[in-house]
Protein backbone atom coordinates (compact mmCIF):
# COMPACT_ATOMS: atom_id res chain seq x y z
CA UNK A 1 0.00 0.00 0.00
CA UNK A 2 1.29 3.45 -0.96
CA UNK A 3 1.50 5.88 1.96
CA UNK A 4 -0.77 8.92 1.80
CA UNK A 5 0.95 12.07 0.58
CA UNK A 6 1.97 14.56 3.23
CA UNK A 7 -0.52 17.38 3.80
CA UNK A 8 0.18 20.73 2.20
CA UNK A 9 1.21 23.91 4.00
CA UNK A 10 0.77 26.80 1.57
CA UNK A 11 2.42 30.19 2.02
CA UNK A 12 2.04 33.52 0.30
CA UNK A 13 5.25 35.54 0.00
CA UNK A 14 4.68 39.32 -0.05
CA UNK A 15 3.37 40.45 3.33
CA UNK A 16 3.39 36.93 4.76
CA UNK A 17 7.03 35.82 4.54
CA UNK A 18 8.63 38.91 2.98
CA UNK A 19 8.45 42.50 4.18
CA UNK A 20 7.69 44.53 1.05
CA UNK A 21 7.25 47.94 2.64
CA UNK A 22 10.66 49.20 1.52
CA UNK A 23 9.64 48.84 -2.15
CA UNK A 24 6.06 50.07 -2.10
CA UNK A 25 7.20 53.56 -3.11
CA UNK A 26 7.72 52.20 -6.64
CA UNK A 27 3.99 51.60 -7.02
CA UNK A 28 2.74 54.56 -5.00
CA UNK A 29 3.82 57.04 -7.67
CA UNK A 30 2.63 57.69 -11.20
CA UNK A 31 3.53 56.06 -13.40
CA UNK A 32 3.98 52.93 -11.34
CA UNK A 33 7.34 51.24 -11.79
CA UNK A 34 6.50 47.54 -11.61
CA UNK A 35 9.93 46.48 -12.86
CA UNK A 36 11.66 48.31 -10.01
CA UNK A 37 9.08 47.04 -7.51
CA UNK A 38 9.77 43.41 -8.39
CA UNK A 39 13.53 43.90 -8.86
CA UNK A 40 13.75 45.15 -5.26
CA UNK A 41 12.12 41.96 -3.93
CA UNK A 42 15.55 40.37 -3.50
CA UNK A 43 16.19 42.93 -0.72
CA UNK A 44 13.04 42.13 1.29
CA UNK A 45 13.61 41.36 4.93
CA UNK A 46 12.00 38.16 6.21
CA UNK A 47 8.94 38.43 8.45
CA UNK A 48 9.91 36.36 11.49
CA UNK A 49 6.43 35.05 12.36
CA UNK A 50 5.77 33.84 8.82
CA UNK A 51 9.22 32.27 8.47
CA UNK A 52 8.83 30.50 11.80
CA UNK A 53 5.44 29.15 10.75
CA UNK A 54 6.83 27.87 7.43
CA UNK A 55 9.81 26.20 9.09
CA UNK A 56 7.60 24.58 11.72
CA UNK A 57 5.13 23.35 9.11
CA UNK A 58 7.86 21.61 7.09
CA UNK A 59 8.24 18.91 9.75
CA UNK A 60 4.79 17.48 8.99
CA UNK A 61 3.84 19.01 5.65
CA UNK A 62 4.95 19.54 2.10
CA UNK A 63 5.51 23.29 1.77
CA UNK A 64 4.24 25.14 -1.30
CA UNK A 65 4.70 28.83 -2.04
CA UNK A 66 1.92 30.60 -3.93
CA UNK A 67 2.58 34.15 -5.05
CA UNK A 68 1.22 36.80 -7.32
CA UNK A 69 4.77 37.71 -8.31
CA UNK A 70 5.40 37.29 -12.03
CA UNK A 71 7.42 34.39 -13.40
CA UNK A 72 10.25 36.82 -14.24
CA UNK A 73 10.98 36.98 -10.48
CA UNK A 74 11.51 33.23 -10.11
CA UNK A 75 15.33 33.18 -9.79
CA UNK A 76 15.40 36.04 -7.27
CA UNK A 77 12.53 34.49 -5.31
CA UNK A 78 14.12 31.03 -5.15
CA UNK A 79 17.39 32.63 -4.03
CA UNK A 80 15.57 34.72 -1.39
CA UNK A 81 13.78 31.67 0.04
CA UNK A 82 17.06 29.74 0.32
CA UNK A 83 19.03 32.69 1.70
CA UNK A 84 16.53 33.12 4.52
CA UNK A 85 16.42 29.45 5.43
CA UNK A 86 12.89 28.71 4.30
CA UNK A 87 12.06 25.07 3.66
CA UNK A 88 12.31 23.78 0.11
CA UNK A 89 9.03 23.63 -1.72
CA UNK A 90 7.27 24.12 -4.99
CA UNK A 91 6.93 27.76 -6.09
CA UNK A 92 3.77 28.72 -7.99
CA UNK A 93 3.81 32.16 -9.63
CA UNK A 94 1.34 34.33 -11.55
CA UNK A 95 1.19 33.83 -15.30
CA UNK A 96 2.62 36.64 -17.45
CA UNK A 97 -0.74 37.95 -18.69
CA UNK A 98 -2.90 37.09 -15.69
CA UNK A 99 -4.15 40.32 -14.11
CA UNK A 100 -7.11 38.86 -12.26
CA UNK A 101 -7.41 39.78 -8.58
CA UNK A 102 -5.47 37.62 -6.11
CA UNK A 103 -8.79 36.65 -4.48
CA UNK A 104 -9.62 34.83 -7.74
CA UNK A 105 -6.26 33.46 -8.89
CA UNK A 106 -4.92 32.11 -5.60
CA UNK A 107 -7.96 30.05 -4.54
CA UNK A 108 -8.22 28.67 -8.08
CA UNK A 109 -4.60 27.58 -7.92
CA UNK A 110 -5.03 26.09 -4.44
CA UNK A 111 -8.05 24.06 -5.51
CA UNK A 112 -5.93 22.49 -8.26
CA UNK A 113 -2.99 21.88 -5.90
CA UNK A 114 -5.24 20.37 -3.25
CA UNK A 115 -7.03 17.91 -5.52
CA UNK A 116 -6.76 14.65 -3.62
CA UNK A 117 -4.59 16.24 -0.91
CA UNK A 118 -5.24 17.55 2.56
CA UNK A 119 -4.32 21.18 3.17
CA UNK A 120 -3.09 21.63 6.74
CA UNK A 121 -2.93 25.41 6.45
CA UNK A 122 -2.70 28.27 4.03
CA UNK A 123 -1.12 31.54 5.21
CA UNK A 124 -1.79 34.83 3.43
CA UNK A 125 -1.93 38.52 4.37
CA UNK A 126 -4.68 39.55 1.94
CA UNK A 127 -8.06 39.54 3.75
CA UNK A 128 -9.98 39.00 0.51
CA UNK A 129 -7.81 36.02 -0.42
CA UNK A 130 -8.23 34.61 3.10
CA UNK A 131 -12.01 35.01 2.86
CA UNK A 132 -12.03 33.16 -0.47
CA UNK A 133 -9.86 30.35 0.93
CA UNK A 134 -12.19 29.99 3.91
CA UNK A 135 -15.25 29.88 1.64
CA UNK A 136 -13.54 26.96 -0.12
CA UNK A 137 -13.09 25.24 3.26
CA UNK A 138 -9.32 25.64 3.64
CA UNK A 139 -7.81 26.27 7.11
CA UNK A 140 -6.42 29.80 6.98
CA UNK A 141 -3.76 31.60 8.97
CA UNK A 142 -4.30 35.32 8.48
CA UNK A 143 -0.85 36.85 8.31
CA UNK A 144 -1.47 40.11 10.12
CA UNK A 145 2.12 40.58 11.29
CA UNK A 146 3.11 43.20 8.67
CA UNK A 147 1.33 46.52 8.71
CA UNK A 148 0.22 46.78 5.10
CA UNK A 149 -0.36 49.95 3.19
CA UNK A 150 -3.25 50.54 0.84
CA UNK A 151 -0.92 50.37 -2.16
CA UNK A 152 -0.22 46.68 -1.51
CA UNK A 153 -3.92 45.85 -1.33
CA UNK A 154 -4.52 47.76 -4.57
CA UNK A 155 -1.67 45.85 -6.26
CA UNK A 156 -3.07 42.50 -5.12
CA UNK A 157 -6.75 43.04 -5.73
CA UNK A 158 -7.19 46.03 -8.02
CA UNK A 159 -4.35 45.44 -10.43
CA UNK A 160 -3.66 41.70 -10.12
CA UNK A 161 0.07 42.31 -9.79
CA UNK A 162 1.31 40.63 -6.63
Amino acid sequence: MTPAPRPLAVFDLDGTLADVRHRLHHIERRPKDWDAFFAAARYDQPLARGVELARGSAAECEVVYVTGRPESCRADTVDWLARHGLPPGELRMRGPRDRRPARVTKPELLRRLAAGRRVALVADDDPQVCDAYERDGFPVVRAAWMTARRSLAEAQEGEGRT
